[in-house]
């Protein structure tokens, strides 16, 4: 079975060390213990253990939280690891909001001179929702661009001053109605809001989800009916590594209660449709 994983960073060694020093997400890490799960490879192991995993594509999703949370942009280093792998990885530039111009100038740049194929941007971590006009400029470059955005939600567990309602899918729902082609990815599936962020994806042509890190969580149960039945062809597979191990998170979905092609399409398909591969 072909894969592409929608929210994956390398489990490096930096990258690992990387979240382990992050101050912004250390109580989120201690209290899911990352630092014993942690399993840090040189990338070349990693990208072995892709080609076994039938993982053809690897989508790398930016941040850029500098003016709240002094965040700075990863977008070079993700820039980088196109460069050595470009038929492995799918760059997504992280963006901050607030930066105004600023970020609609690294958007383009990061699209047209470096292949990135997508926005990334984090409400909670920006604290605004994600239909604040600070975030309108953004969708409507990336509609004039013809990429996708991809809007991290969930509950950012223990992350200080950011406020869960910012994630919750009727910004979203609002944005899809005022961009009706503009692309989105719910990344995190808007979890603990199971019900309405299906809704949101089922009622929008363009809306997608992915369910990183919350497939077994209370109610998740929810996203998979909703899979075999009403949006099978809108969900994409995101591991979340390095946070969760994208070889045990594959294994996951091959447990979890799919019917065959709506499993295949989760895995490939739809995502492959998504980025125009």
């Amino acid at each position: 079975m072909k894969i592409i994983d929608f929210r994956f960073r390398p489990s490096t060694p930096d990258a690992v060390q990387g979240m382990l020093a992050n101050t912004v997400f250390g109580g989120m890490f201690n209290l899911f213990k990352y630092a014993e799960r942690a399993k840090p490879e040189p990338i070349e192991d990693i990208v072995a253990a892709m080609e076994r995993q039938g993982v053809v594509r690897g989508v790398v999703t930016g941040r850029d939280a500098q003016t709240t949370y002094g965040l700075a942009s990863g977008n070079q280093g993700i820039v980088a690891l196109m460069r050595r792998y470009p038929d492995k990885f799918i760059g997504f530039a992280g963006l901050d909001p607030h930066k105004g111009m600023q970020a609609l100038a690294e958007l383009t740049s990061m699209v047209i001179e470096h292949g990135m194929r997508g926005a990334a941007i984090d409400p909670y971590l920006a604290r605004i929702p994600a239909s604040h006009a600070r975030f309108y400029p953004i969708y409507a470059k990336c509609c004039e661009l013809n990429v996708p955005v991809v809007i991290t939600t969930g509950p950012a567990t223990l992350v200080d001053n950011a406020v869960m309602d910012d994630a919750h899918p009727r910004h979203i729902d609002r944005v899809a109605t005022d961009f009706p082609t503009l692309k989105i990815v719910i990344s995190h599936g808007c979890y603990p809001w199971v019900s309405e962020a299906i809704m949101t994806v089922h009622r929008h042509r363009n809306v997608y989800i992915d369910l990183a890190e919350y497939e077994e969580q209370p109610f998740s149960e929810g996203y998979i009916q909703a899979a075999n039945t009403l949006i099978g062809d809108k969900v994409l597979f995101a591991s979340a590594s390095p946070f969760m191990d994208f070889q045990e998170q594959i294994a996951l979905y091959k447990r979890l209660p799919f019917e065959p092609q709506v499993l295949e399409n989760v895995m490939f398909n739809n995502a492959a449709r998504l980025l125009g591969l």
